[in-house]
């Protein structure tokens, strides 16, 4: 069944906004870490933000001070807010839970930054 899904992608204008979110049918949502990753054309997988079952984050260089990523484990919610995107942010952007319980993914949601 599925256990991770993705929303709020679209077509942006470098420099706007979008918020993605990350719905879950996990049970015991809240021991999960749960990341965001993305993946545009010809390149690998990279993970964006993570957000850890404490509540703890990090995130890769080229994001930080413009995306933030958050939780709210009763709504079983994941977000990635995005500010002042770039054309490079352009990708397909995935959620992952990682926990003792096992891994799952999302199917995805394109973004695409472009004037």
């Amino acid at each position: 069944q599925v256990q991770l899904v993705e929303s709020g992608g679209g077509l942006v204008q470098p420099g706007g906004s979008l918020r993605l979110s990350c719905a879950a049918s996990l049970r015991f949502f809240s021991i999960y870490a749960v990341a965001w990753y993305r993946q545009a054309p010809r390149k690998q997988r990279e993970l964006v933000a993570r957000i850890t079952s404490g509540g703890s984050t990090n995130y890769v260089g080229s994001v930080k001070g413009r995306f933030t990523i958050s939780r709210d484990n009763a709504e079983k919610m994941v977000y990635l807010q995005m500010n002042s995107l770039k054309p490079e942010d352009t990708a397909v952007y995935y959620c992952q839970a990682d926990g003792s319980p096992g891994t799952h993914w999302g199917q995805g949601t394109q973004v695409t930054v472009s004037s």
